[in-house]
């Protein structure tokens, strides 16, 4: 029998402005370094990054991993890639 607490993913799924504020400004006030995985289920190398992300997740706890789906989540995307993390462009 597996342990679910192993499977589980410790990569936290962003699906709204106000679930990103909560976890940035809870690793914020613990002063957690915070890894976001900016995806987009049309971008293939984003998407072969999944499992990777998920490893580094697991292999480092005192972090926190966020994924934002680019399309689903376009405020954050808008926000946060555009003028905060000067990311400009995703690969296809």
């Amino acid at each position: 029998m597996e342990n679910t607490e192993e499977n589980k993913s410790k990569v936290v799924v962003i699906d709204s402005l106000q679930s990103w504020e909560f976890h940035v400004n809870q690793a914020s006030n613990q002063n957690s370094p915070i890894v976001v995985h900016f995806t987009a289920s049309w971008c293939m190398p984003s998407v072969a990054m999944i499992p990777f992300f998920e490893e580094f997740a697991s292999d480092y706890p005192d972090f926190l991993f966020l994924s934002v789906d680019v399309d689903e989540v376009k405020v954050i995307s808008c926000r946060c890639t555009f003028w905060f993390m000067h990311i400009h462009a995703l690969i296809t």
